[in-house]
């Protein structure tokens, strides 16, 4: 388990039981990414998700997401954390960040989202 972050700790929790709840094994599967040690993780780009997204998609960072490289078109991104420019550039591009905690009460069965890494 994890050490020293109260609030990690609490959404680990969270995304466990709404995975057994929902029948839903992307909360499973976040849960076990948020759970590794940090540098094993790496963080997701904003260019990563150019590449790797569609417009209008909902997509979830088990991490950090930063703001290296551009972004064109409007996502949903949920991400445990996300820099200050990263999230400027989410915005800018017509998409938003939110937290994965909101985005579980918004979609707890995780239908139509995809985890990057």
């Amino acid at each position: 388990m994890v050490k020293g972050d109260p609030e990690l700790v609490r959404t680990l929790i969270e995304l466990r039981k709404a995975a057994r709840r929902h029948e839903a094994p992307i909360w499973a599967a976040v849960a076990e990414r948020l759970a590794r040690a940090r540098h094993s993780v790496p963080p997701v780009n904003v260019g990563d998700l150019e590449r790797l997204a569609s417009a209008k998609e909902t997509i979830i960072v088990p991490g950090k997401l930063l703001s290296h490289g551009e972004l064109s078109k409007p996502l949903t991104i949920a991400a445990y954390r996300w820099s200050g420019t990263a999230a400027a550039k989410v915005a800018k591009a017509g998409g938003r960040t939110i937290t994965i905690h909101e985005l579980l009460h918004n979609q707890p069965d995780g239908a139509g989202v995809r985890i990057i890494v």
